[in-house]
């Protein structure tokens, strides 16, 4: 059976709207929340954004069962020792409900603007990243490097991306694959060498409910993100059922599911109703 994530960019949101949705998503039978990590809101000049440990750990603190994760976090914000302190203080607070997804940074702009090194350099980031993910093997092990408290059980780790150097690192390390909606004509060929890793998608969704006009929805969302392409799905229940289950087939075992509406309450619970509780 899938799992299904209400992926939720903090962006053009305040913080109780933010928690009315996941309250929402938790009640609605969602499995968990995750959130992005940007300095910036990428692509959006002048929106407002928030940190994304903050919120995931303010958004923890105000549900119960939902997982909480992020995609990604970027790893060229926070020094590894902190990242992995942080990492398991709030798998502690969430009762193990929190997921690392982590990154090596994906929109170099704000790598630019902020100072951050190798904003031009994609493959010295990935390196980077590389040498995080020991490094937190070596934090949460009992060696030398070891941090205390260790994590009371292992913190789910999600990673991202079909480059040679990143599939690397999603064999050695991910419990997550996440392939992008847009390569996802490779799936049947990385699959099978993604190891023990389980694979999700992101998706954006033009959701058409009950009584809503099919074009404004197309419309509206193909405005705010046409974009992405395949990445953006329209349609009412019965075709979601329908794309989702196909994508099940194929092998995906998680969605993340990005709402085009900003994740209006309304959507989320006839989506659940609808989509997920389908059988």
């Amino acid at each position: 059976m899938a799992e299904w994530f209400l992926f939720l960019p903090q962006v053009r949101l305040d913080i109780p709207a933010i928690v009315e949705r996941a309250h929402v998503a938790e009640a609605s039978g969602f499995d968990g929340i995750a959130f992005i990590d940007h300095l910036e809101a990428p692509g959006t000049s002048g929106q407002s954004i928030w940190e994304a440990m903050a919120v995931a750990t303010w958004v923890a603190a105000n549900t119960d069962r939902l997982r909480i994760g992020h995609l990604v976090l970027c790893d060229a914000f926070r020094h590894p020792a902190v990242l992995a302190k942080q990492a398991v203080t709030l798998a502690a607070a969430s009762g193990g409900r929190f997921e690392l997804g982590l990154g090596s940074g994906s929109w170099p702009q704000e790598f630019t603007r902020f100072g951050l090194p190798d904003a031009d350099d994609a493959a010295a980031r990935v390196a980077r990243l590389g040498t995080t993910l020991a490094l937190l093997k070596q934090y949460w092990s009992d060696g030398e490097l070891a941090q205390q408290p260790a994590p009371a059980q292992p913190i789910p780790l999600v990673l991202g991306g079909t480059g040679k150097k990143m599939m690397e690192l999603v064999r050695s390390h991910a419990d997550w694959w996440n392939i992008p909606s847009h390569q996802l004509d490779r799936l049947p060929a990385l699959l099978p060498t993604v190891g023990s890793a389980r694979a999700s998608l992101q998706q954006m969704v033009g959701f058409v409910g009950r009584g809503v006009d099919r074009q404004t929805v197309t419309d509206v969302s193909t405005r705010r993100f046409g974009h992405l392409g395949d990445g953006l799905v329209c349609g009412d229940a019965p075709e979601l059922v329908d794309h989702f289950g196909r994508l099940s087939e194929q092998g995906v075992e998680r969605f993340y599911v990005w709402f085009a509406d900003f994740a209006a309450p309304d959507t989320l619970s006839e989506f659940a109703e609808t989509v997920i509780a389908y059988k």
